[in-house]
């Protein structure tokens, strides 16, 4: 059986966050430009989904031409962070980064609702995310070690 979203092992989740932050640190790494970078690139995602969305709503094709652009935009942008990849790191990659700024968006709303516990439980699943993109990319985390119990 596969496992689901809810076996994740958040320890281990937290042990590649110690691990990222503590090579930082140590300046061994130094991936403030990447992670801003990853920012952008999760925002392209977002606008790509909403170029979809107002093309399918109005039936305007200029919505999928722009959509086309921004999509070159983003994937050119997410060469330079994913660097070696193989199978689907790549596909993986851009839906953890877009999952994780749809999550930030979720938890925002409800922020500003006042539900701040909902928030806060978003935000975490957020930053899971993307400390799983960034486990990924940083080979920490290989595909072929992924394994169905």
């Amino acid at each position: 059986m596969a496992k689901t979203k809810s076996d994740i092992d958040m320890e281990k989740v937290e042990q590649l966050v110690d691990k990222y932050d503590s090579l930082k640190k140590e300046h061994k790494l130094d991936l403030s430009a990447d992670e801003d970078l990853s920012i952008a690139i999760m925002n392209l995602i977002s606008i790509e989904e909403h170029l979809f969305f107002s093309g399918a709503k109005t039936k305007d094709s200029k919505y999928y031409i722009v959509l086309k652009e921004i999509r070159e935009m983003r994937k050119d942008l997410l060469k330079r962070i994913i660097k070696d990849y193989e199978g689907e790191v790549w596909c993986i990659s851009k839906h953890l980064l877009g999952a994780s700024y749809r999550l930030m968006e979720y938890g925002t709303k409800y922020l500003g609702r006042g539900e701040n516990e909902v928030a806060q439980e978003m935000f975490e699943k957020a930053y899971n995310l993307y400390s799983l993109f960034w486990g990924l990319v940083m080979g920490l985390i290989k595909p072929k070690d992924i394994k169905e119990e």
